[in-house]
């Protein structure tokens, strides 16, 4: 049995790994985006890859336990995972940037940590403390100096309502990646989340609900031609399927809330990687704001309440 102090470290490393591997999901989309792939196709095929790759951990996982699969809140929390936490925060982005800037749907959706602390207060009776308010407001004004939310924005109706989309969903991936009471090892609930969204968004698309096309054009990364297969082999494994499987291990070690707010490194993540792949320099402000993040995470831990449980049930 760990720690608390060492499942606290394991926590936040599984935590750092997952939002740096979510934040390459940024770079490495929009090169195929701008080959003619649709983001329907592109997060149908990411998803699918992940799942793939986790099927033989997850079957190892889940020895001795596949007995509860034949319960039917079993079968519902593994599909009810993998449409809310899993492809709707990825659809709803892509849409949502069709018609916003990205750092504008990139601050609507990460207000999630907001709801994960409503959702913790009114289910749980987890009611924030002062420090708790004190390190969301840092941490919140560190996004907004790492985004560059300045000067005068126009906003579509139509995109706020699919950012709001993405960050309900990024709401529910906390909250459900966080459920302790699950008898479903976290790989396993990756696995089976993933699994059951590919399924979903495959049958949209082969009904015609959800726009389909790929391009097997190369694209540019780094300023050097790659094959198309080369990012997407990166969607599938590294921010999906690794994003995924470390995120839940970060969640059920840190609980939603506390973990909700260590993702907030995903967007300087992003960052880093649009300035590595697609030449997008950050600036020196952005570097500050990345440090209001952290301070704010920190703020954040100093405001838990001693003996509070650090996951749940949902």
């Amino acid at each position: 049995m760990l720690s608390s102090a060492s499942r606290l470290t394991a926590g936040l490393a599984f935590a750092v790994v997952s939002a740096c591997s979510f934040g390459l999901s940024g770079s490495m989309a929009r090169s195929l985006l701008d080959t003619g792939w649709t983001a329907g196709a592109a997060v149908t095929l990411r998803i699918t890859i992940g799942a793939v790759a986790l099927m033989i951990p997850a079957a190892v996982a889940m020895r001795g336990r596949w007995t509860a699969l034949r319960e039917p809140r079993v079968i519902g929390s593994l599909t009810g995972y993998g449409i809310l936490a899993v492809a709707v925060p990825q659809l709803c982005y892509f849409y949502a940037v069709q018609t916003l800037q990205v750092g504008v749907a990139l601050l609507i959706e990460y207000t999630a940590p907001v709801v994960v602390i409503a959702w913790m207060w009114i289910r749980h009776r987890q009611r924030p403390t002062l420090l708790t308010f004190v390190g969301a407001v840092v941490a919140a004004a560190g996004l907004t100096l790492v985004l560059q939310i300045f000067g005068s924005v126009s906003l579509d109706a139509a995109g706020v309502a699919w950012a709001l989309g993405a960050m309900v969903g990024a709401a529910g991936y906390f909250v459900m990646s966080g459920n302790s009471a699950s008898e479903i090892p976290g790989i396993a609930m990756a696995a089976g989340g993933l699994l059951s969204a590919a399924v979903m968004l495959g049958l949209s698309g082969a009904v015609g609900v959800l726009p389909m096309s790929m391009s097997t054009d190369d694209v540019q990364l780094a300023g050097n031609t790659t094959p198309w297969w080369v990012p997407m082999a990166i969607l599938g494994l590294v921010t999906t399927a690794l994003a995924y499987a470390t995120g839940i291990a970060a969640t059920r070690r840190l609980g939603p809330r506390l973990a909700s707010f260590v993702a907030l490194a995903e967007v300087l993540a992003a960052i880093v990687a649009a300035w590595m792949f697609l030449g997008e320099v950050p600036a020196a402000i952005q570097l500050a704001g990345g440090a209001l993040i952290v301070a704010g995470v920190v703020v954040v831990k100093l405001g838990e309440r001693p003996g509070e449980p650090e996951s749940v049930p949902v």
